[in-house]
């Protein structure tokens, strides 16, 4: 069973949370609040995504890359370079 999916609650509050914020900024833009309110708003959805992030990638990296028995070292090296694939692109 993937890590997602046993921790898909707590994963889904967390995204319901990131929604919740994304639809506060929709409003505060509607309501041409103050640029300090919206780059505030902004600041909290990013550490909200940064969250999750960290969360999925820990669970991926002690499932795929730290359990030793049942896979081999080549497809380790190759969950590591997916792993690092996706974290260059998120951190562009």
């Amino acid at each position: 069973m993937s890590h997602t999916v046993r921790n898909k609650k707590k994963l889904l509050t967390r995204i319901r949370r990131i929604k919740g914020q994304a639809e506060a900024l929709e409003k505060a833009l509607g309501k041409e609040a103050e640029c300090t309110t919206i780059l505030q708003q902004i600041a909290a959805i990013r550490g909200a995504v940064n969250g999750l992030m960290v969360e999925v990638l820990e669970g991926h990296i002690r499932e795929h890359l730290m359990v030793v028995d049942d896979i081999s070292f080549d497809q380790r090296q190759l969950d590591a370079d997916q792993v690092i694939t996706v974290l260059r692109s998120y951190l562009k």
